[in-house]
């Protein structure tokens, strides 16, 4: 299965290598520019230039959450390996770290001067790497709140 968004504003998947819709996702209000399965395949986040991250469970086929917090266009975004948190990269220059249990943001990450337009966790560890148009790309202990 592949995952996709676009400037459709909605998020697909795709059967493989048939190239078949199998689920289409509707909801933001403007183009989506990331999107990435829970690790445990029973749900996805995506991100959108309508400024929010949303949640979605793929049985119910429909957005169980949507977080708010980002002032411009979100770039990016990935689930933690544990499934717990997200992580969300935005044109505000800023990333977020999401408790999804909690609905809320735990984090801010501020440091990067220009458009955070990449997140990354690396896996299992509470290390995040972004990546900005300021041409810097930075490792966080997200524990912390604190560049490495």
């Amino acid at each position: 299965i592949v995952l996709t968004g676009g400037d459709d504003r909605l998020w697909k998947t795709w059967g493989f290598p048939e190239g078949n819709i199998l689920m289409t996702g509707e909801g933001h209000t403007d183009w989506v520019s990331g999107c990435c399965f829970r690790p445990s395949g029973t749900q996805l986040v995506t991100s959108s230039g309508d400024t929010t991250v949303r949640i979605w469970d793929l049985s119910r086929r429909g957005c169980i959450l949507t977080l708010r917090g980002h002032s411009r266009a979100v770039r990016a975004c990935y689930w933690h390996s544990c499934g717990d948190f997200v992580a969300s990269a935005s044109m505000d220059s800023t990333s977020k770290i999401w408790d999804v249990s909690s609905e809320r943001c735990r984090y801010t990450l501020r440091g990067h001067e220009e458009s955070v337009n990449s997140i990354d966790f690396l896996p299992f560890s509470s290390t995040a790497l972004t990546s900005s148009a300021d041409k810097t790309v930075c490792l966080w202990d997200v524990r912390t709140v604190s560049r490495l």
